[in-house]
């Protein structure tokens, strides 16, 4: 897909909705589209990440978000999925903007295969000058298989689509160097290295469910894959082209200048750990000159249960991250593997293969441009 002129925007819950009434803000959506019918007609290919459904979608079973469990939200997303695309439909009919809804769940960005599925589909709309509205699939998500944010959501669409700028539109004008509310917090106008910014990015905001901290980490994905992105205050004329022409303050973080391919940022950019393996750390230094995988008799311990075909994050002994792979073995299989090392593969698991866990083709080093994810508590040991 080529990437020129292709922009993603995110608009979260409190933008989208009247946080005491819960119903649609229209003078923001019409604000909204408006913006984004500007942004085609100067020829760009716009692809829109709305939160909005859950939020919606309480009043109509009697709760407030602040008492609502899971099954309650679910239910809320089925209730105000409806007035949320209806809200941007009429709108959008009046700048001429056709609208496509895509619901996605983790499974779509985590599997390759659906993945690229769900990229072909959001290429198909653009090409047809229709706008995807995308949002995760809340009503049939649970905490262990939901994204959990749409700020992390919009940079793996981001990334899928090889956008050129990633807009995420808050409350705020941006990251500051402190809460600010605090007297002197400052905005920091230009982010390089996201890591220096992440131990003050912490609170999260009352309808949504990302705060700047995911803001942060979904800047560091879009980085990696080449997109710049905009975090700016949505409580503005033209709330996008403002940001875009640079006529009002907001943060921007500066894409790397020589990005990571497409099965690189999909290898390194998860949104939630399949699964992890603690390797030696003599097998962590070879791997790291690039001459070769990561087979059984480097594996000290095993954490998480993942399949095969799974991502999963490899760490020294010293629990720092070293890697990210995918895995030809599941997690039951490396644990047969790794306590019966010198039994051949085919007699442990029926069927002919090397006994490599994460072949060098499938397999990513870090850098410094990734934040690292902190080890999971091993459920097998070798």
């Amino acid at each position: 897909m080529n990437k020129t002129n292709r922009i993603v925007i995110k608009v979260g819950s409190s933008l989208l909705t009247d946080q005491k009434k819960l119903v649609p803000r229209w003078a923001f959506l019409q604000r909204l589209m408006e913006d984004i019918a500007l942004l085609s007609s100067r020829g760009y290919e716009v692809i829109l990440c709305s939160s909005g459904a859950v939020s919606l979608g309480m009043k109509m079973i009697g709760l407030t978000p602040a008492t609502a469990g899971l099954r309650d939200k679910q239910a809320a997303a089925a209730c105000g999925m409806p007035l949320l695309l209806n809200a941007y439909k009429q709108i959008g009919h009046e700048h001429d903007l056709n609208i496509a809804q895509i619901l996605v769940t983790l499974g779509d960005f985590g599997d390759h295969r659906r993945f690229l599925n769900t990229k072909n589909t959001l290429h198909r709309l653009i090409e047809s000058g229709v706008l995807p509205i995308i949002n995760e699939n809340d009503t049939i998500t649970t905490e262990e298989i939901r994204v959990g944010d749409n700020d992390r959501l919009a940079a793996k669409v981001a990334q899928m689509v090889q956008a050129q700028h990633l807009v995420i539109l808050t409350g705020v004008d941006g990251l500051y160097d402190r809460n600010p509310s605090e007297p002197g917090a400052k905005l920091v106008e230009t982010v390089h290295d996201v890591s220096q910014y992440l131990a003050v990015t912490s609170e999260v905001g009352t309808l949504g469910t990302g705060g700047m901290l995911t803001k942060m980490q979904a800047a560091n994905m879009a980085q990696n894959a080449g997109c710049t992105t905009l975090i700016a205050n949505g409580e503005a004329d033209n709330p996008i082209t403002s940001v875009l022409d640079g006529a009002r303050p907001c943060t921007t973080c500066v894409a790397h200048a020589e990005p990571a391919d497409s099965w690189a940022a999909w290898l390194t950019d998860r949104l939630q750990m399949d699964g992890s393996i603690v390797i030696s750390n003599s097998a962590a230094d070879a791997m790291a000159t690039g001459g070769r995988g990561i087979d059984r008799d480097d594996i000290i311990s095993i954490c998480g249960n993942y399949v095969k075909g799974d991502v999963i994050h490899i760490y020294d002994e010293t629990g720092t991250e070293r890697a990210r792979g995918m895995t030809d073995f599941s997690s039951e299989q490396t644990a047969i593997l790794v306590r019966n090392r010198e039994i051949p593969v085919k007699q442990l698991i029926g069927y002919h293969s090397r006994a490599v866990l994460v072949e060098i083709e499938n397999l990513i080093c870090l850098d410094d441009r990734h934040i690292l994810w902190e080890p999971l508590e091993a459920t097998a040991t070798a």
